[in-house]
């Protein structure tokens, strides 16, 4: 071959070199982008379908409870009120989470206790006028006070 040729070729492979790097590392980026948004919409979705399972299962323990012939009558109320009192909890939930998405978060999640709500929401972080229409929408829905609410917000 004549040198320019070598010289054409080399050229061409030192570029297409570049080319592959600069390609490489812009790649690189967007995919970790990719896998923060993956993390914490696996958080939200992780969390959802745990609790959804979890109360599977307890409604099935109830509904055993209710079905059984040596439950005791004391026992088949118990089990009906536990299981009328979850039903209760997941339509509350399910309601503020839909109001507190419409305040424009793309997700949360809340989880209800006997003495705590417990709300996270999808931010950066939360400003003290975001925490207290949240914390307005769930003192109106869910009757409780201001300081049985805690807040989390998760990127």
């Amino acid at each position: 071959m004549k040198k320019k040729t070598k010289i054409i070729i080399l050229t061409l492979m030192v570029v297409l070199l570049g080319v592959t790097g600069y390609l490489n590392i812009v790649l690189n980026n967007s995919v970790k982008e990719t896998n923060t948004q993956v993390t914490t919409t696996s958080y939200f979705t992780s969390y959802k379908n745990d609790r959804q399972s979890t109360r599977d299962q307890e409604l099935l323990y109830y509904d055993a409870i209710l079905d059984s012939s040596s439950s005791s009558e004391a026992a088949k109320q118990a089990a009906e009120d536990a299981k009328l009192g979850l039903v209760k909890n997941m339509e509350k939930e399910l309601a503020v989470e839909g109001l507190i998405r419409a305040q424009g978060y793309s997700d949360c999640v809340i989880s209800i206790t006997d003495s705590k709500v417990n709300v996270v929401v999808k931010a950066l972080s939360l400003t003290q006028n975001e925490v207290d229409k949240i914390c307005a929408i769930v003192v109106e829905e869910l009757k409780t006070q201001v300081r049985n609410i805690v807040i989390f917000s998760v990127q």
